[in-house]
Formats: structure tokens, C-alpha cells, sequence
């Protein structure tokens, strides 16, 4: 597609071909900044593009940020967790803003993030970082006898997550020591945080100027497993409270652009729980989905988000009114093998035919023993599927937990 030299240039940090795909139909000039293995493939499809390692955040940040000014960049936007800090700080030169480098330390320090929410008077649960096991352990028995539990009673668990994965990576639910004494080393410093029983769900909120552009909910069937959106109406009903929640973290975290990726918990009585929030688009492919069912594009949104030079008459050509503008809800389950060793791909029959199904990205197994799930794990392919009625849609996705994917 034609760029447009009067609109941002725009690096993205991260692969990612869905990405990459959104913005050759796109306006805007980018740059893809990615690790080493990419260059190949993006020399033979003539991708502009940077190799570049993000294993940690360096001094080499100022370098990268400015080789993309000398280039003509914009702004930076990161795809993924690892690349948030490196967004932030190549964007604190690139906007000349340092503040933007403390920014996106925020978003990556679970426990600095829920610090700087609570200091903002956003509700949290209990919460403290664990250096080690016996941390873990005197938290668990700490969040029990708080909760007035006697001997004998089984404990609320806690959740153990890692500092700075993306996700369900590195998150754990801990109800006795035994579960305790499974975390390795290489897991700690981590943040520990008290459960919340409530509704689950996530946000997703493309901002522009210190104001939400578009604003979808996405509701959690299963953590880990399965997300639809639109949400049901029941959890749809409480979009005003979570407006006001989203402009909330956005005085907190003071963001005056970008994409925010939030989790929240809503109890029974309304009362509302910060999780936590990311800076980069959600994992589950939410922008898939919600392309499917809002027809546009996710990336292309994420970019005008980040460009300094989008007006506001463009972002409000682009979006389109949440909800009522839906042509029905998308959904989609994450597969998990079900039994220790597996030799095919077999997709059940009550799946395939059911009139929500549309497509899967099920690969046939590399090999037959499942590595044994530490925490959430990861999931082996998505399926989706689209349908007129939410609660038909909620019930078929939780109904795929029952199922074997691989026999």
C-alpha cells in the first residue's frame, strides 16, 4: 500500500507476521526491529528491517534509539512483554521524554506496577515479593490466618507470579507447601498476591491524548484457556465502572498514548480488583478476534496509537462503536494434551460440527511424550469459533476442556 510521507514512521520492536502483514496494508512507513534469526526471512520479503538482540535491557537502548532518528523514526512500539522496556527507552529519545524509560519499567515490575496502582488509590489485593521458598510459605500461612482459617481447614490459595513474564508464563496457584517445594530457583524474585474470587476478565484500550479511542472487554472463560468478545451482557453491563477504572490507571501511569492490556477482577457486589496491565498487545490473539468481529485491524490501531502524527478525526473514522457494531462474538480455546503421551492430531467430531466452529491452527504432534505443564504452560494451537449468542458461545468453550485434541 502507498505510505504516506505526512503520517508517522514507526518502528515496531518484536516479530511478528500478523503485524508485519497489518502494516504493508497500512499508511505508514515501519521498520521492524527483531533478533537475529528474522533477517533472512525478512531480506527475501524485502521487510525493512533491524536485527537486534533484546535478551536485557542495555546501555545499548540509546544506541538503538539513535539509529532509528537518524532513519527518521517516530516512535518505537513494542509487540511483546521483553520488548516494553526497550520501546521505553528508545522512545524517551525519540519523543525526547525520559520520563517514558520509568514508564515502561512500571509495566514490567509486577510489583512495582501494583505499588504505583495502590499509591493512586486503585484497589489491589494483598501482595509481596518472595526471594525465596520460605518467603512463599510465610505468605501462604500469613493470607490464612488473616482469613480467620482454623486447622484443618484447607487453605485459599495464593498466586505466585514471575516479576516480568507476559501472561500465564510463570504463574503459579499454591495451596500447601508441597506445591511450594516444586518452585525452582530460577524462579525467584517473584511477586505473591492474594486470590480474589470474582469475574475475571481483561481490557483492551487503544489511548490517544490521555483519552480512550476504543475500549473492548474480553471475557475469560477459563484462565488460559479460552477468551470471547464481545462479553455477555452481564459482564458488558459494567462498562461505564471499567471506563472509569481505565481512565483511572491512565492519571496513574500518566499515558498519553499507546495501548494498555489490563486485568481485573469484578466481585459480586461490583466492587472492582486491579491485576495488573501491560503495555503491548494481548497474547490469545484478541486482535484476530476482535478483527472478526469489528473488521479492523488491531495492529494498524496499535500503530495510529503510538504515532504522534495521527489526528483525532482519523482515529475516529477508524473505530467503530463497541458492542452495537459487533456482528455477533468470536472466541477461541487454547489446546492443552489431555494425556501424557499422544501419537495424533484428532479433533472430536462434536467440535468440527458445531455451527460456531470456523478454523483451528492444530499442529500434528513433533513428539509423543506432553512435557509435564509447570504452572499455566503454554498452549499446543488455538481454535476458534463465531456465533450469534454469547452464552452459546461461553458454554461451547468450556466444553472443549472435556475433550482430547491428541490421542
Amino acid at each position: 500500500m502507498e505510505k504516506d510521507p505526512n503520517k508517522g514512521f514507526v518502528a515496531v520492536l518484536g516479530w511478528s507476521l500478523r503485524c508485519i502483514d497489518a502494516l504493508e496494508n497500512f499508511d505508514r512507513r515501519y521498520i521492524v526491529v527483531a533478533p537475529p534469526w528474522a533477517e533472512d526471512y525478512a531480506k527475501e520479503h524485502n521487510i525493512p528491517f533491524i536485527s537486534w538482540d533484546f535478551e536485557r535491557l542495555n546501555d545499548r537502548s540509546y544506541e538503538l534509539a539513535i539509529t532509528l532518528q537518524e532513519m527518521g523514526v517516530d516512535v518505537a512500539v513494542p509487540l511483546f512483554e521483553e520488548t516494553v522496556e526497550w520501546a521505553g527507552a528508545v522512545n524517551s529519545v525519540l519523543l525526547d521524554n525520559p520520563r517514558l524509560l520509568g514508564q515502561s519499567m512500571l509495566f514490567r515490575d509486577k510489583s512495582l506496577m501494583k505499588r504505583r496502582a495502590q499509591l493512586g488509590g486503585i484497589r489491589v489485593g494483598i501482595f509481596e515479593e518472595a526471594m525465596d521458598r520460605n518467603d512463599v510459605i510465610r505468605f501462604l500461612k500469613r493470607v490464612n490466618q488473616t482469613l480467620l482459617k482454623l486447622d484443618g481447614d484447607p487453605n485459599d490459595p495464593i498466586h505466585f507470579k514471575a516479576f516480568d513474564k507476559a501472561g500465564c508464563l510463570g504463574h503459579r496457584v499454591i495451596r500447601t507447601a508441597d506445591d511450594v517445594a516444586t518452585i525452582s530457583d530460577d524462579e525467584f524474585p517473584a511477586l505473591m498476591e492474594s486470590h480474589l474470587s470474582g469475574w475475571e476478565f481483561a481490557v483492551e484500550a487503544w489511548i490517544k491524548d490521555r483519552k480512550i479511542q476504543f475500549l473492548n472487554i474480553s471475557e475469560y472463560v477459563s484462565l488460559g484457556y479460552s477468551v470471547f468478545v464481545p462479553a455477555t451482557p452481564e459482564l458488558e453491563k459494567w462498562r461505564g465502572r471499567i471506563t472509569q477504572e481505565i481512565e483511572k490507571l491512565i492519571e496513574v501511569f500518566d499515558i498519553d498514548f499507546g495501548f494498555i492490556h489490563p486485568e481485573y477482577f469484578v466481585t459480586s457486589d461490583g466492587t472492582m480488583y486491579f491485576g495488573e496491565v501491560a503495555y503491548r498487545p494481548p497474547g490469545f490473539n484478541v486482535f484476530e478476534l476482535l478483527e472478526r468481529v469489528y473488521e479492523f485491524n488491531g495492529y494498524q490501531a496499535l500503530v495510529m496509537a503510538f504515532d504522534p502524527k495521527t489526528t483525532q478525526e482519523e482515529l475516529d473514522a477508524f473505530f467503530p462503536t463497541p458492542v452495537e457494531d459487533a456482528n455477533g462474538h468470536a472466541g477461541c480455546f487454547g489446546v492443552y494434551p489431555r494425556r501424557r503421551v499422544v501419537s495424533e492430531l484428532s479433533l472430536p467430531d462434536e467440535t468440527v460440527n458445531d455451527p460456531y466452529f470456523e478454523f483451528h491452527e492444530l499442529v500434528p504432534p513433533l513428539e509423543q511424550k506432553v512435557t509435564k505443564r509447570s504452572a499455566f504452560g503454554t498452549h499446543w494451537g488455538l481454535i476458534y469459533f463465531h456465533g450469534e449468542d454469547p452464552h452459546r458461545l461461553r458454554d461451547l468453550l468450556k466444553a472443549q476442556e472435556d475433550l482430547d485434541f491428541y490421542v
